[in-house]
């Protein structure tokens, strides 16, 4: 991303969480889900879920997911992924997930993060929120709970800043621009 914009502030991003916590909460009475396992994908969505994890109560230790090594794009995108561990404090067979990640696009993020998860175990459930959904979907992926909804042109982007405070950022793709994409 080149010249970028702040989008949503830390003000607007915290309110738009506690909202997130609220409308999970309802899923999980709905669905009949006391005690889901939380799990957050490398980077952003891990900063995403530590903030929902506290809002939310949850007792068990939240979850962290690598999924650097099962983008399928990551060589024509230019991904150069900074590798970090997988940490999954419990195991996952039979149980409901709550997978957390910053911005939803294509879809390619979250299917790799299926694969993963589904390379420790089979879960009962996995519910999916994302602090911002935007146009661009590649695969039929959408989640049940969404913070903000961005239209943005096709040589646009947004971006999550964090973790302290915590900004959406706005600007040009790399693609427009020539530069290499980051992410």
């Amino acid at each position: 991303m080149n010249k970028t914009d702040i989008w949503k502030d830390a003000t607007e991003i915290e309110a738009v969480i506690t909202q997130m916590a609220a409308d999970l909460k309802a899923l999980m009475a709905r669905r009949g889900i006391p005690v889901p396992l939380m799990i957050g994908i490398h980077t952003g969505g891990v900063w995403i879920a530590d903030r929902l994890h506290e809002r939310l109560g949850l007792t068990e230790p939240l979850g962290h997911l690598d999924i650097s090594f099962y983008r399928d794009d990551f060589t024509r995108i230019g991904m150069h992924p900074q590798v970090r561990p997988s940490y999954l404090p419990v195991g996952i067979d039979d149980r409901h997930l709550i997978l957390v990640d910053d911005v939803l696009q294509s879809g390619r993020t979250i299917r790799a993060a299926l694969n993963v998860l589904f390379d420790y175990g089979r879960p009962a459930s996995v519910i999916l929120a994302t602090l911002a959904e935007r146009d661009g979907r590649e695969l039929p992926v959408a989640p049940d709970v969404v913070g903000f909804q961005a239209r943005l042109g096709d040589e646009e982007q947004i971006k999550l800043s964090g973790p302290e405070p915590l900004l959406m950022l706005r600007g040009q793709s790399a693609r427009k621009t020539g530069d290499k994409p980051d992410r």
